[in-house]
């Protein structure tokens, strides 16, 4: 993803927190949300292949086909996250759903 994306989407995310913020301040909106709201806009982190292969199999315990139906991608891009030689790194969706599964495990996901 392109630098400037990134600076975007970063700064998009810290204005939606401090609007969540001032909506909790003035009582809006609940203690609980504004949780949620603080983990949905953390920027994920960049995953590298190793530490796919550690989410996958120590936190969702999911083979490649499986994890992949999971996270609505293809075995085969799964395969690229997981592969070193591929440089292929999940973004978007994808890495914040993994970031989820890391910090909450699969079934923040199915609840």
């Amino acid at each position: 993803m392109p630098r400037k994306k990134v600076n975007e989407d970063a700064r998009l995310l810290q204005e939606a927190l401090e609007t969540a913020e001032d909506l909790f301040a003035y009582g809006v909106l609940s203690k609980p949300n504004l949780a949620k709201v603080r983990v949905l806009c953390e920027v994920p982190p960049d995953y590298s292949p190793e530490h796919v292969v550690k989410i996958r199999t120590k936190v969702a315990k999911m083979s490649q086909s499986v994890f992949a139906t999971f996270l609505n991608v293809s075995v085969s891009t799964v395969q690229k996250w997981e592969s070193p030689r591929a440089e292929k790194h999940p973004s978007g969706a994808a890495a914040k759903l993994l970031q989820i599964v890391e910090a909450k495990g699969v079934e923040a996901l199915i609840a």
